[in-house]
């Protein structure tokens, strides 16, 4: 009797790769930062200075970010294009310059996992921010500029503004749910499917923010999942 042969792994998507290791790098520096540890603070100074640029713009983040694990396949996957580094390197470059400016001066993180009982997506952080009576617009509109940006530069500038808004009101976001987004975004018809997962995230999420307290922590009732297509990040599947 021949024996069969065990099918190998099955190949992680990209932007589950992207995500995974934004999260990986946010955690320690994250940490760190929280604990006034000197590594850690000068790290985010650095990659503040990164943001809205292109990835490899800025020759003080070249050691800082390690994109090693994009360069070596896991067992059972195939190695990356190089059109597919340059993109992955991007989204990881974007999502953690973001990351950096909005965990500047707080004291809780600013990078935290989505879940269904916690949605992190960026559609519900923006609506997060909206007072209860849906009267502030303006915030809703910058997701929807951001949505139509030209090119990732664009639209990491215009992530920035929302971001500043997040900060504000101490918003987390899942930076490695937006990590895979932005390498998704980067591909044909991209844009269009993740502005799809950043509408549905933001009515999926209820306001809860009363509109005549922006200080009031927000409630975190159950909401459903923001993604449901077989490409989103692990977490939010």
């Amino acid at each position: 009797m021949t024996a069969t042969a065990s099918a190998p792994p099955a190949a992680v998507p990209v932007h589950r790769q992207v995500a995974d290791l934004t999260a990986t790098l946010i955690d320690s520096w994250q940490q760190g930062y929280l604990q006034d540890r000197s590594p850690a603070v000068a790290a985010l100074a650095r990659l503040r200075r990164g943001a809205g640029r292109e990835a490899g713009e800025t020759p003080d983040l070249w050691s800082l970010i390690d994109t090693d694990p994009l360069h070596r396949p896991a067992p059972g996957t195939r190695p990356l294009s190089e059109q597919e580094l340059v993109r992955a390197e991007n989204a990881l470059h974007a999502a953690l310059t973001l990351w950096a400016f909005h965990q500047q001066s707080r004291g809780t993180p600013m990078h935290r996992r989505h879940t269904r009982e916690r949605p992190g997506g960026l559609g519900a952080a923006v609506r997060r921010v909206m007072p209860s009576d849906g009267t502030d617009a303006p915030v809703r509109k910058r997701l929807v500029r951001a949505g139509t940006a030209p090119d990732l530069v664009t639209l990491t500038q215009r992530l920035r503004d929302i971001v500043a808004l997040l900060r504000r009101d101490d918003v987390p976001l899942d930076y490695a749910l937006l990590a895979g987004q932005l390498y998704l975004w980067q591909w044909p018809d991209g844009p269009a499917a993740v502005r799809r997962r950043w509408g549905r995230s933001f009515h999926e999420q209820p306001r809860t923010r009363p509109a005549t307290d922006r200080n009031t922590a927000p409630a975190t009732d159950p909401a459903p999942d923001e993604n449901t297509t077989p490409d989103t990040d692990k977490d939010a599947s």
